[in-house]
């Protein structure tokens, strides 16, 4: 991944024109920022490479499990039989309803979400990510590597959209919106100012997952969004999904049967995916500060610098989060 990415070695927080330094962990390597569609690309590229078999357009409707496997029936008539079935399918999975009927499903978190690349050049350095709290929302930016500002934003929202909704509405209607919502900000306002229409991506109405009662049941199993999405905020999304993958993975070679694969499996990823959900929704709620919070927070922020921000208590257990491919799975596994 890092032949993608742009590493952060820095990170600035930005209230109005006051730059506070955010403190970080030493001893690990910078952050990588890895866009979407390259993710999207290597991930689709290295699965075809080893023989994955990808088909588009297929709607699953239904499963029905033997002894030996599971097949699964979707719309178009069509079936897949495996071992195993895994519920990647994101926040909105279909398979979460077929093995609990009753399963809670995402809660919006009141932003909509957009980003793109300014032709505007920030002045920070190379490697610097700043989170800035505007007027009229938060966003973040940084330098790219090959000139311009990518930024992100989170606006805040009265009623959610789906994604289809959200494309719907033509980019220039956004970029309106955008450049009113940020006329007052700086470096907001060049950022959207200098930013094509045609380029912008929208991300739509971002939304966290509360805790799922059920990640498998017989054959069928969850993985990612669909069994434990945080929001935006915790920037963790894709990297929990990844790990759980592979921690499935090593169940699913060491131990000699599905229950015992799925149940460790669980107990390895629930308690650290539900902490840093947690963590990201508490962020959510500072991301829009009402007129005397944004006041106070150039005041306030140095002093939460000093005294509550413990980069190895709040980062620590995310950024040195190993695991070791190479050592057998038990039962008992913590």
């Amino acid at each position: 991944m890092t032949a993608i990415g742009n590493p952060m070695v820095r990170m600035v927080m930005a209230v109005g024109r006051k730059r506070i330094a955010l403190p970080g962990l030493t001893g690990v390597p910078p952050l990588q920022v890895v866009h979407r569609n390259e993710l999207h690309r290597v991930l689709h590229d290295r699965a075809h490479a080893d023989g994955v078999v990808i088909e588009h357009g297929k709607r699953l409707v239904d499963v029905r499990e033997t002894g030996s496997g599971i097949t699964a029936r979707f719309a178009d008539g069509s079936t897949a039989t495996g071992d195993v079935l895994i519920g990647a399918d994101g926040i909105r999975s279909a398979v979460r309803a077929l093995i609990d009927p009753d399963a809670v499903g995402p809660k919006f978190t009141g932003l909509l979400g957009f980003e793109a690349v300014a032709r505007h050049e920030v002045e920070v350095e190379p490697g610097t990510m700043t989170f800035a709290f505007g007027r009229g929302g938060y966003y973040l930016y940084w330098p790219e590597p090959g000139g311009g500002t990518w930024w992100g934003v989170n606006l805040p929202q009265q009623r959610p959209m789906s994604l289809t909704e959200a494309r719907a509405v033509p980019p220039a209607d956004w970029m309106r919106t955008l450049r009113a919502a940020y006329a007052d900000d700086d470096p907001g306002r060049e950022l959207m100012l200098t930013s094509r229409e045609d380029e912008l991506q929208v991300v739509g109405s971002l939304h966290i997952m509360p805790p799922v009662r059920h990640w498998h049941r017989g054959r069928m199993v969850l993985v990612g969004d669909a069994a434990h999405a945080p929001s935006n905020s915790s920037g963790q999304g894709a990297s929990l999904a990844i790990e759980s993958a592979v921690q499935l993975a090593r169940c699913l070679r060491d131990l000699p049967d599905i229950p015992s694969a799925f149940a460790a499996y669980e107990r390895l990823r629930r308690g650290r995916v539900e902490a840093v959900a947690a963590r990201a929704a508490k962020i959510n709620r500072t991301k829009a500060p009402g007129p005397m919070a944004r006041a106070l927070m150039p005041v306030l922020m140095p002093m939460l610098m000093r005294i509550a921000m413990n980069p190895e208590k709040t980062l620590g257990p995310e950024q040195r989060y190993v695991i070791d491919w190479d050592a057998p799975v038990t039962t008992a596994a913590r």
